[in-house]
């Protein structure tokens, strides 16, 4: 059964803290993160993208910018933009998007379930995203990114902490830009939080991770290398647990640079193959399964799989996996999209447009829009012991860093 537990987070003054919560690291290039951050000594950024305050020329993942992170982080400490809780909690935390509110707890999830696959993965990770992290966390001391774990419903579960935040008041409740509202509340009671463990060791066998695979692999691999320095606090890490009924997985699509030696053309006859290829009017989201988008040369095309050309196993029903077998590595060369640096990834809450930028700019060649997968599907997948391909999944509205920090030092 899954165990959580209670801690003491390192969170900000009520006063800051819409100004420190940030979006996660790994959804903004170094370059929005400098924007993001402009004006505003108390974003979390300065922490999570610490290259913002050095040259430009750094090296993002070099000693001087884990180095700034940590000295950033004391900063942040001593001028009491951030405290420690002097108590162990669970937290609550409620997201509201375009009026959809999820509500997740925030708890230390256990390393030793992830090692043990009492927490479910559904993806492998990239070792240079692996390292970036691992070697934020040993040099700052802090889990700063917030894994995000989801578990079946559970009814018992729900009416509690629906009681509790209806009873409590909010230690931050704030809209933040871009029209997100973030609402956290303290689970300080002692009984209370023996009765979420209870019900997470009796009735809730596994949890899975929906977004957040490499900083889980991080805080695991960081507690493996601290030797004889490990701590008690290094056998847990930083997520938030959501039920299944509350949430919602968009798209997440794909930019490719490189034709592999094919002309425009003979790219487009030969995924005749396997496709219905017609053109679009305007950029094609995909409204079924089995469909995809396709942005070339200034021309957006549909994409329907053919009977009979993909399998209808948990795996290969996915479309993700439909695009890969039948496209990128079969034509684009692209074997493994964890290391090949040939594709990167647009999470759909950035829209088609951020598509057509990356292949009007030169910078890709193409880009295709996938329809989303289901939360049942990931269950079943990772339940099989199978792996999706790469960034398959894309939830929102995003956890912002900052708000909760689990600090592994201390």
């Amino acid at each position: 059964m899954a165990i959580i537990k209670p801690f003491k987070a390192l969170r900000p003054q009520a006063q800051f803290a819409k100004q420190v919560a940030s979006k996660p690291y790994d959804v903004l290039t170094s370059a929005e993160a400098k924007v993001e951050a402009q004006g505003n000594p108390n974003s979390f950024l300065h922490i999570t993208k610490s290259e913002i305050d050095l040259p430009e020329s750094t090296d993002i993942h070099s000693e001087p910018v884990y180095e700034k992170a940590k000295e950033n982080l004391e900063a942040f400490r001593k001028r009491d933009v951030l405290f420690s809780e002097n108590k162990e909690c669970f937290y609550i935390y409620r997201l509201v998007m375009n009026g959809r509110s999820q509500v997740g707890l925030v708890a230390l999830s256990s390393i030793d379930d992830y090692e043990n696959n009492i927490i479910k993965k559904h993806e492998l990770t990239r070792p240079d995203k692996e390292n970036d992290r691992i070697n934020h966390i040993k040099t700052t001391g802090a889990q700063t990114g917030n894994v995000f774990l989801a578990y079946p419903a559970n009814a018992e579960l729900d009416a509690l902490i629906d009681s509790w935040i209806s009873k409590k008041s909010s230690v931050y409740d704030f809209v933040a830009e871009d029209g997100i509202a973030h609402t956290l509340w303290i689970v300080s009671d002692d009984k209370v939080i023996s009765s979420i463990q209870e019900i997470f060791e009796k009735n809730i066998p596994f949890t899975y991770i929906a977004d957040g695979h490499h900083r889980a692999a991080s805080a695991a691999k960081v507690r493996k290398s601290l030797g004889d320095k490990r701590t008690p606090a290094s056998d847990y890490f930083l997520t938030t647990l959501f039920p299944s009924s509350q949430l919602e997985i968009m798209d997440y699509n794909r930019v490719v640079k490189t034709l592999n030696g094919l002309s425009q053309e003979d790219f487009l006859q030969k995924l005749e193959a396997d496709f219905t290829v017609e053109k679009a009017n305007s950029a094609y989201k995909p409204q079924q399964p089995h469909t995809f988008g396709l942005y070339i040369g200034n021309q957006w095309y549909k994409l329907a799989s053919k009977e009979g050309s993909y399998s209808e196993d948990p795996i290969g029903v996915l479309d993700v996996t439909i695009l890969q077998n039948n496209v990128l590595g079969k034509y684009l060369g692209i074997e493994d999209q964890r290391t090949d640096k040939n594709i990167d990834f647009i999470g759909g809450i950035r829209g088609l447009n951020e598509l057509e930028k990356r292949v009007n700019s030169g910078e890709c060649v193409m880009a295709f829009s996938i329809y989303p997968v289901t939360i049942q599907q990931l269950f079943d997948i990772a339940d099989s012991g199978s792996i999706m391909p790469p960034k398959s999944t894309w939830f929102e509205p995003k956890l912002r860093d900052g708000l909760v920090t689990h600090l592994i030092y201390e």
